[in-house]
């Protein structure tokens, strides 16, 4: 019976967090964030906050399916187009924030985390829209723009994203969902919004 009920529970999480990502994929098209960043089309990339806890929080396999499902959703909403950026762009973050996230809390924190997928995502996004388009120069004269505000973003979207974490972490109806902790690590959760005392961290949190 408990098992079963993780698994609900579990189903409903990664409903939750679909519709989440949704939501702010969508809302994020209303913030005029080119008024304050003169870059077109930059985004802040609202979604990576659930990406983000879904790959430290969560199995691969339920964070892979957010992003999946998400897309495909985005895709049927607005086009082929759509679907195909915010796929590409989803994926390699994801990829990306999970090879990082082997190293959380002994090389990379969780702002850390989120630079590497907001540079991850537009790498990921400029490659399509170079395919799309047949202008493989954006490689090399719209993405180092990119990654420069990625810098903003993804900082933006690891500050957002750090409560969430710290919650999923003291949660005690989540623990049963959760991946377990990397064995390489003390063997308890770090707390994101916990400062290390120099003394008890001898690496540099990027």
């Amino acid at each position: 019976m408990s098992r079963q009920s993780d698994r609900i529970r579990r189903l409903t999480t990664d409903a939750l967090l679909i519709s989440l990502a949704l939501v702010l994929s969508i809302a994020e098209r209303w913030i005029p964030l080119e008024l304050l960043i003169p870059v077109p089309g930059i985004k802040l990339g609202l979604a990576n906050i659930v990406t983000l806890v879904a790959v430290l929080c969560l199995y691969p396999i339920d964070a892979i399916a957010l992003v999946t499902v998400r897309s495909l959703i985005l895709g049927l909403i607005s086009g082929l187009t759509t679907f195909l950026f915010s796929l590409s762009g989803g994926l390699l973050a994801l990829m990306v924030m999970w090879l990082a996230g082997k190293l959380y809390d002994r090389v990379f924190s969780v702002i850390g985390i989120s630079l590497v997928g907001a540079a991850a995502h537009n790498i990921g996004q400029i490659f399509v829209a170079g395919f799309i388009l047949r202008e493989p120069l954006l490689m090399t004269t719209y993405l180092p723009v990119l990654l420069l505000t990625s810098l903003v973003t993804g900082t933006l979207t690891g500050v957002a994203a750090l409560p969430v974490i710290r919650w999923f972490t003291r949660s005690n109806q989540m623990k049963a969902i959760m991946k377990p902790v990397n064995p390489t690590s003390s063997g308890s959760r770090p707390d994101p919004l916990e400062t290390k005392h120099p003394a008890q961290h001898n690496g540099s949190d990027v």
